[in-house]
């Protein structure tokens, strides 16, 4: 047998063996899958893909077939998540709104291939999750201008959901009217509360009067179906092609940094795996605390003496007792290591209630 042979003869081999790896590959791809399914996880993870290429790459001696290596694993990292994105087109996820709320929108970029079901208000897609008429919920609980979303903060402090995924979405609203509308005879605004807030000087400016609405698309929905030239709707570009509405002025926030933060919420509790030198991982807690003196200092005493940064700190009232309250906490940290469960049972003496709402990458 010459060289010719011999080589060929060694690829049929190796590629028989690659063959039995890949689909065993792609089994374990399918677990993963199953796993992020139900934990409400995307199917990308940049920061797993980077660490697997850096740690993959040092396993090839030569220089030059390094560079190739890299191509097939990012090929094969690609058709891994086509693999999983399959394994997860029957997901169902629950949001808020109608299509073309900016809640569809986060749950489009964090689930493309799913089925998305609208619900009427939070609670509702909230519940949906709990009951398991849906497999996660999507659902806005910060936004960087107005604060945060009070009935999705109630939601986390007293349901029984987890955050396991959070993606920071860019809000832009635009001043949304029939076909011919002129920006000179609206009279009238309706949009979501929050974007009211969002645009109070736009609409101070124009003299608009307002009406609340229960989210952004349905209040397109709702301008679409009067066909009146003296009302608009404030809401997204998308919005504005799915119910065939016209912009008639693009970026009326306030402010031209305004982000809403929007949480992936599921029935299982995602633990991330304490890891070395991973800046990225942060974790939030709601509690309450005793009617004591020194009672939230001592509380926050116990999250800095276990080297936890708080990056976010916020209260809301306490619907059921007047004048109590209950405290969000968001911290940079793995609240699954030696010090982070420490710090949950020091927490557990000292409040009424303590509850890990959820652990995340931030993107």
């Amino acid at each position: 047998m010459n060289d010719l042979d011999q080589a060929r003869s060694a690829i049929n081999r190796i590629d028989k063996e690659m063959a039995a790896l890949f689909e065993e590959r792609m089994k374990a791809a399918e677990v993963i899958a199953n796993f992020k399914k139900e934990n409400g996880l995307s199917v990308k993870d940049n920061k797993r893909e980077a660490e697997l290429i850096a740690k993959n790459r040092s396993y090839i001696q030569d220089e030059i077939i390094e560079s190739y290596y890299v191509q097939f694993l990012r090929k094969i990292i690609d058709l891994s998540c086509d693999y999983q994105t399959r394994c997860m087109t029957d997901l169902k996820v629950a949001y808020s709104g109608v299509e073309g709320a900016y809640a569809y929108i986060a749950a489009k970029r964090m689930f493309p291939t799913s089925q998305l079901i609208a619900y009427p208000n939070f609670q509702a897609a909230y519940k949906a999750a709990e009951v398991g008429e849906a497999d996660c919920v999507v659902l806005p609980f910060e936004n960087s201008y107005a604060g945060e979303v009070g009935p999705v903060m109630d939601l986390l402090f007293s349901g029984n959901l987890y955050v396991n995924q959070v993606l920071d979405l860019e809000i832009v609203h635009n001043l949304l009217a029939v076909k011919g509308a002129d920006v000179s005879k609206i009279k009238t605004v309706v949009t979501h509360p929050q974007a009211l807030e969002q645009c109070g000087e736009y609409i101070a400016k124009h003299g608009f009067e307002t009406l609340s609405y229960s989210n952004t698309a349905a209040a397109a929905k709702f301008v679409k179906e009067k066909n009146d030239p003296t009302i608009a709707a404030i809401a997204s570009d998308e919005t504005a092609d799915i119910f065939g509405l016209e912009i008639l002025e693009s970026r009326v926030n306030t402010s031209n940094s305004n982000t809403t933060r929007f949480g992936a919420f599921t029935t299982i509790q995602h633990r991330i795996a304490p890891a070395v030198n991973n800046s990225n991982e942060r974790f939030i807690l709601m509690f309450n605390i005793k009617n004591e003196p020194n009672s939230l200092a001592k509380t926050l005493d116990i999250i800095g003496a276990h080297r936890f940064n708080m990056i976010s700190l916020r209260s809301r009232p306490m619907k059921d007792l007047n004048w109590s309250y209950y405290f969000y906490v968001e911290c940079e940290g793995n609240v699954e290591s030696d010090e982070g469960k420490s710090m949950l049972r020091a927490l557990s003496a000292m409040c009424e209630k303590v509850k890990l709402v959820g652990s995340f990458y931030k993107a």
